[in-house]
């Protein structure tokens, strides 16, 4: 894979702009207020995540371009999934789910290859439908994701089977006691254990301030790459309570950093 290429699905990489944090906060804000605007600007302000997180696979025999608009539909739901009110660092949040929807892509991507023309149909449906999806707050019908993009609904479909468009690890399962819980609780990562990412948020001094049980779950979660249904099983509490116990976990720690 030449991850040396300036120019990667027309994106000259050498000059993608660099957004300061403050920037970032602005734009976030202005983002959950439906500003489209400033949706696009923090998309490209983050191309250079996008393009950090593909050199990790520079082992694959995967197009590069084919991965950067992988990582980049990963990238969009981070940003449209994104919630100001839990204090974490935007990155942090990402890079799991921009690193998923690569894993993925190459786990299902067999012998079979597609030509690059549908996947580009493929990969402007996908991002039509996360846009659709955030403004109607419902499943668009193809006839409106073609409707977007201008391409005929049947080679919509044609193309999106072609490419087994894949599920997001942000999908409900199912909620207990008023605790949402999704796919992305029920996989476990051991490759992103590997790679570390939490240990952004997770600093040895901030979990000796957590009880010994929210300890222990956050060492489970994050430094095993146990779910939350492996962690229950484990200490004998049932998945919502671990899902309660780690966000609180998570806060005093967040708390504990900003000191």
């Amino acid at each position: 894979m030449a991850l040396y290429k300036v120019e990667i699905c027309g994106v000259n990489t050498a000059k993608l702009p660099l957004i300061s944090q403050a920037r970032k906060q602005e734009l976030l804000e202005e983002i959950a207020k439906g500003n489209q605007e400033a949706r696009e600007e923090f998309i490209y302000g983050n191309l250079r995540l996008v393009l950090s997180i593909i050199q990790r696979f520079g082992n694959s025999n995967e197009n590069v371009d084919d991965l950067f608009q992988i990582g980049c539909i990963g990238l969009i739901k981070a940003i449209d999934n994104f919630d100001l009110s839990q204090q974490v660092k935007f990155s942090t949040y990402a890079v799991p789910m921009i690193i998923g929807e690569i894993r993925r892509y190459l786990r299902d991507n067999n012998s079979i290859r597609v030509s690059r023309s549908l996947r580009d149909i493929a990969y402007k449906a996908i991002y039509a439908r996360e846009t659709l999806m955030k403004q109607k707050q419902r499943e668009p019908a193809i006839s409106e994701i073609a409707a977007e993009i201008g391409i005929d609904a049947e080679q919509i479909v044609y193309s999106m089977d072609a490419i087994q468009s894949p599920v997001s690890i942000y999908e409900p399962v199912y909620q207990e006691g008023g605790d949402t819980l999704y796919v992305l609780d029920q996989i476990s990562d051991k490759k992103n254990r590997e790679e570390k990412w939490v240990e952004e948020i997770a600093l040895q001094d901030a979990m000796e301030k957590l009880p010994e049980r929210e300890r222990m779950i956050i060492d489970m979660r994050f430094f095993n790459g146990k779910t939350q249904m492996e962690v229950a099983k484990e200490i004998g509490i049932s998945q919502a309570q671990v899902s309660r116990l780690e966000k609180n976990a998570l806060k005093t720690m967040r708390n504990f950093l900003k000191d």
